[in-house]
């Protein structure tokens, strides 16, 4: 709008000079030709009583003529057909002589024009000026001198008009420049701070986030579409939510049963090889029979424990215990961790102060002794674990680092390494790391990780104090 207003300004005001300069010059050739005719009429009033051109310019009508400019109060020149200085109104007569002949190429000019004029700008220090070149004639109509009537225009007056008009329209367009602004300003706001809520909105949106549907009043026809085209999505959006939710959870369980389907199939069948053996092998009559008893109980006894412990890891991650979270000493919760573990394998740097963070204890000392024993799991039999438990503390949050030097973790299994199924392990259920993330996530705390071949990995635990 601003530059809209600007741009008609610029373009009526360059209309405006144009106009100007053109109603001007029309003017100023009016008032020419008719100031000539009016000279005309008053040189043909003297000349009418003389019947020779060769005696026609005497002193008498040199004196005439000088009346003439006197009283148009003008300035004008007569040659002859050659081209002979005759008169001037602002020369005197005694220096005749030294003026210049009339140029060949205008006698020219008037003689093959039209109208027998012609009219010419001619240049001074002031500007251009108009004059005319056109014959006078006798009284038999027969040209027998050649008149020329220069046109100074007088601009002060008209240049002051034109000065008045464009202060005028100066102050019109510079109130109007103003009224473009304040009315711009109150537009923009009403128009952005709509979008502005709608843009607020469309970045809080998310498919895993509750989303909000937009409210405005006041607002124009096409914000309002936007808006319902907004709302509208976020039902789209809240159905596909419900759905992927639903999707996910049916997923879920069906790999949780397959797992657990898996993990108590794994000790199933060595109990029914055990069985046929034991049916195919046993004699009542033998002295032995006792000894086989115990060693068929013992073997059903450990598959029905590792069944117990399936049991009991996939019931840990399922429900997880209430958190009863306080204010604990972090270095101190997690040196009862590690304690846990022979000392020779681990080394536990920290800051001397305390550094108190809002956790529970239980499951922080669980967090702690499970990534360690995933650590010394993580190194090669023929190597000696070297793990290192390392507190950083920060500003607003404390770094606990836990490395090791195994043989790191695949790239492949990177992206599902805190999956609940996963393992690495040729026991145990792959649970420890997503029960880890679970507890974290009840912190708000992060964990991530770095892992090298040959450098081995260090787990990253950001909590927040």
């Amino acid at each position: 709008m601003i530059l809209l207003v600007f741009m008609s300004s610029v373009l009526i005001l360059f209309a405006t000079l144009f106009q100007y300069n053109n109603q001007s010059e029309d003017y100023n050739l009016r008032r020419l030709l008719r100031k000539e005719n009016q000279v005309k009429s008053h040189l043909n009033f003297i000349f009418e009583n003389s019947k020779e051109t060769s005696t026609i310019f005497n002193e008498g009508v040199l004196k005439s003529l000088n009346s003439i400019a006197d009283i148009h109060k003008v300035n004008f020149s007569i040659y002859d057909l050659e081209g002979k200085p005759i008169f001037f109104s602002y020369v005197n007569y005694d220096e005749y002589d030294k003026l210049i002949y009339l140029k060949k190429n205008i006698i020219e000019e008037i003689s093959n024009s039209e109208n027998f004029r012609i009219i010419m700008q001619n240049p001074e220090e002031r500007g251009l000026f108009l004059s005319t070149f056109s014959y006078i004639y006798d009284n038999s109509n027969k040209p027998f001198a050649i008149l020329y009537f220069p046109y100074f225009e007088d601009i002060s007056f008209s240049q002051m008009e034109l000065n008045s008009f464009l202060n005028t329209l100066y102050k019109i367009y510079l109130f109007l420049f103003a009224l473009a602004i304040l009315v711009a300003f109150f537009m923009s706001r009403y128009i952005s701070l709509p979008l502005e809520k709608i843009k607020q909105k469309i970045d809080q949106t998310g498919l895993l986030k509750t989303n909000k549907k937009i409210s405005l009043k006041n607002a124009s026809k096409e914000i309002f579409g936007l808006v319902n085209s907004y709302n509208n999505l976020v039902d789209v959006l809240d159905k596909s939510k419900e759905k992927l939710a639903k999707s996910e959870r049916e997923q879920a369980w069906q790999e949780m049963a397959k797992q657990v389907a898996h993990e108590i199939k794994n000790p199933l069948t060595p109990m029914r090889l055990s069985i046929q053996s034991f049916q195919e092998d046993f004699d009542s009559n033998e002295s032995n029979n006792k000894k086989k008893v115990n060693e068929f109980s013992k073997i059903l006894i450990d598959q029905i424990d590792v069944m117990s412990k399936v049991a009991n890891s996939f019931s840990d991650f399922a429900t997880m215990p209430k958190t009863k979270r306080e204010n604990i000493d972090i270095i101190m919760i997690t040196s009862t961790a590690v304690d846990i573990f022979e000392k020779n394998i681990i080394s536990f740097n920290h800051p001397e102060k305390k550094i108190i963070c809002f956790i529970d204890r239980t499951q922080w000392i669980r967090v702690i002794t499970n990534l360690i024993q995933n650590a010394i799991q993580s190194v090669p039999k023929n190597k000696k674990p070297e793990i290192i438990v390392d507190i950083k503390d920060f500003v607003n949050h404390v770094k606990v680092i836990i490395s090791d030097n195994g043989s790191g973790i695949k790239i492949g299994d990177k992206n599902k390494i805190f999956e609940p199924k996963f393992t690495t392990k040729s026991g145990g259920m792959g649970l420890g790391l997503g029960i880890v993330k679970n507890i974290l996530n009840s912190f708000n705390a992060d964990i991530t990780f770095e892992s090298n071949k040959r450098l081995g990995t260090n787990f990253i635990i950001k909590l927040k104090k």
